[in-house]
């Protein structure tokens, strides 16, 4: 039987990078990953870095996306350094573009809507905006420039921190995913694999939309796939410095001069079939934002599936099995939320105290719910 200090259900990006953080602090950590590690939501996302809320429901994740923010380039150093890979960060700023013919207005609610949660945001004219983006449309009307956002290859970093993880000592189990907690009684002693089982001091749950499957897992992490559909484009005589934001469409430059334009939300379970209206939606959108990419290749088109809370929120924390801990709900945000993550989990794991709160998203939250609505 193998034995680890921490046994990890989940080898993306969040779960590699909390066992990298658990054996830097010298745990013997085992990972388990259905497939090989590194390949669902992590590898499809488009690795945006912003803690603004994209809607008002996500106004309480604010404080832990901050909290993310601003430790990400100490941790993307880190993992570089311990790798030896790049993760293609970018620390240039996101620019919001806004259409409506009641910009003046919206302009205001955004800009007070930012500075009221302490997020650097400053107003920009149409003319100001396309200065400093001149690939946006002509048809703007104003714009909101961040400042302190970035992006980051998140096919890059994963690859960096999965061999920094490697390199630290976890152990990795490709097409070995999990079954089952190993419950007895109210203590969780680790993982039923599909033939054996793996005892570990710690469990951690961080399979992503996959949490939810594996058995004794979905009271504390009810988690459900949202479908993301993606396009790679590339426009050799288009220059975009910094991430485009609209109401209808991101776009985000890479450092091979790639641009990605996404993403859908869909819930229409585990599948990540490719359709003719998702991709209309995205590339309408794309050519709305900047016109000049109607002439760009389409270089590569995908979906993901992240992994989404009945609330839209994470689901993070230690469980009432003692020893079960969850990491997973994160949603848009799972690679912003990756350097928090990863830092709580180790802090709880050896000094059973974090940082920084995380009660509002613990994963009791809907296991308190479920016993409230059950019949007396």
């Amino acid at each position: 039987m193998k034995k680890f200090d921490v046994a990890i259900a989940g080898g993306g990006l969040i779960g590699a990078s909390i066992a990298l953080d658990l054996a830097n602090a010298g745990l013997g950590v085992g990972l388990f990953d259905r497939q090989e590690p590194g390949l669902e939501a992590s590898w499809a996302g488009a690795g945006i870095l912003s803690p603004a809320p994209e809607s008002a429901a996500l106004i309480a994740l604010v404080p832990l996306a901050k909290a993310s923010m601003a430790i990400y380039p100490e941790f993307v150093r880190m993992v570089e350094e311990a790798s030896g890979r790049s993760a293609g960060y970018r620390p240039k700023g996101t620019l919001q573009a806004l259409f409506s013919r009641h910009a003046r207005e919206e302009l205001s609610t955004v800009i007070a809507l930012h500075h009221g949660l302490g997020l650097r945001a400053e107003p920009l004219s149409a003319r100001d905006a396309r200065a400093l983006e001149p690939a946006l449309s002509e048809d703007l009307e104003a714009g909101v420039l961040r400042p302190e956002e970035a992006s980051v290859d998140n096919r890059a970093l994963t690859q960096a921190v999965l061999e920094a993880a490697r390199r630290s000592g976890v152990q990795f189990f490709s097409a070995r995913g999990a079954e089952a907690i190993w419950r007895e009684g109210g203590r969780c002693l680790g993982l039923h694999l599909k033939n054996e089982k793996v005892e570990a001091q710690w469990t951690v749950i961080a399979a992503g939309c996959f949490s939810a499957n594996i058995q004794g897992v979905a009271p504390y992490a009810p988690v459900r796939p949202a479908k993301g559909q993606m396009v790679a484009l590339r426009a050799d005589d288009l220059k975009i410095e910094r991430v485009l934001w609209s109401e209808k469409i991101y776009l985000v430059p890479r450092n091979d001069g790639r641009i990605l334009a996404g993403a859908t939300v869909e819930y229409t379970g585990f599948e990540k079939v490719l359709t003719a209206g998702g991709l209309e939606k995205i590339l309408a959108g794309a050519i709305e934002l900047s016109p000049g990419l109607a002439g760009s290749r389409v270089e590569e088109t995908w979906a993901g599936l992240r992994p989404d809370s009945p609330d839209h929120l994470p689901i993070l924390g230690p469980t009432d099995i003692d020893g079960l801990l969850i990491a997973t709900g994160h949603f848009r945000s799972g690679i912003l939320l990756t350097p928090i993550t990863a830092r709580l989990v180790r802090e709880w794991v050896t000094e059973q105290r974090v940082t920084v709160d995380w009660d509002r998203f613990s994963p009791m939250r809907f296991e308190s719910a479920s016993a409230h609505r059950a019949p007396a």
